[in-house]
């Protein structure tokens, strides 16, 4: 279908793309980092705090979310997009807040460090001790102690599938579930291998032109992108990966890799759900989930969340 026509109307006014200007971190950050809504028009939960926890390589800000009073919680790691450079624990605030009340879980959001500052593996480490703290903590959080689920949005989504390797393969923690919104699963952009990065690669948000010097950032003193833990789509082997939604947008340059990962996985006889949103372009949970057709989405989530394993 075409674009929805609320949306071709913001694409119709944004800058054009400049092939000449180079990306500024700082800048960057500030266009990316502002939430949308103000705090007072946001989904409301029952209870925030953030705290301080330390792990072997840094000491990281978390936020929890707790969606109603009780005396233990399924747990929910979000781990958030920027492309490893952009994005904090506000810039997803509004995104995050749906998502634990129509789940119904604790959400546990992590600041991880950023590139250039800390490039590759930082984020991916601190994402997956923030992980190992949570199921260490089990009474101070209230866990269940059973399910612990991963989500992340683009490049949020690289981390959910990284982690998700990293815990089956150390087998210090068991993830229950993986959530996957419009993810970026293939970090070597030498060549446009998947259709969507041609066909949205220009006026849709994202500039496929321009993810090689973003994602450069984080891939910083020559990071093999062949990597399983660096492009999770090259992993050959996803046995005993956790069961999945992945959630794609029509005009978004990662459709295809989040697909081809979906099937990837069904391949491999893990259990996964795909959903891709028609009209919408990447990034679009708390830009459009105002707009009637895609106001569903959070609820999508939740239920996935709450379904039973499939064995």
């Amino acid at each position: 279908m075409p674009v929805h026509p609320e949306i071709k109307k913001i694409l119709d006014i944004i800058p054009k793309y400049d092939p000449n200007h180079k990306v500024v971190p700082e800048e960057h950050r500030k266009m990316f980092d502002a939430p949308i809504l103000p705090i007072e028009q946001r989904v409301q939960v029952h209870a925030v705090e953030e705290k301080t926890i330390s792990t072997p390589e840094a000491d990281l800000t978390i936020r929890i979310y707790t969606p109603e009073e009780g005396d233990s919680y399924p747990i929910l790691m979000y781990f958030h997009g920027g492309a490893f450079l952009s994005g904090n624990l506000e810039s997803h605030d509004e995104v995050i807040r749906p998502i634990c009340m129509e789940s119904g879980y604790k959400v546990v959001s992590v600041g991880f460090r950023l590139a250039p500052e800390h490039p590759y593996p930082a984020a991916l480490n601190d994402c997956y001790y923030a992980t190992k703290w949570v199921k260490e903590n089990k009474e101070e959080l209230q866990w269940d102690g059973q399910n612990l689920a991963l989500a992340g949005d683009s490049s949020g989504g690289n981390l959910v599938a990284a982690v998700s390797l990293m815990a089956r393969d150390k087998k210090e923690f068991n993830i229950t579930k993986n959530v996957l919104l419009y993810p970026s699963l293939d970090l070597d952009f030498s060549t446009f291998r998947y259709s969507s990065l041609t066909e949205n690669g220009t006026g849709y948000f994202v500039e496929s032109a321009q993810l090689a010097e973003l994602n450069g950032f984080y891939l910083l003193g020559g990071v093999d992108t062949d990597n399983p833990l660096v492009s999770p789509i090259r992993e050959e082997n996803l046995e005993n990966f956790p069961e999945s939604l992945i959630v794609t947008a029509e005009y978004d340059p990662f459709r295809d890799e989040g697909e081809l990962f979906a099937e990837n996985l069904k391949k491999s006889g893990v259990p996964v759900e795909l959903k891709r949103y028609d009209g919408v372009t990447h990034g679009f949970l708390g830009k459009w989930t105002h707009l009637d057709e895609y106001k569903g989405a959070y609820g999508f989530i939740g239920e996935f969340l709450n379904t039973a394993s499939v064995d």
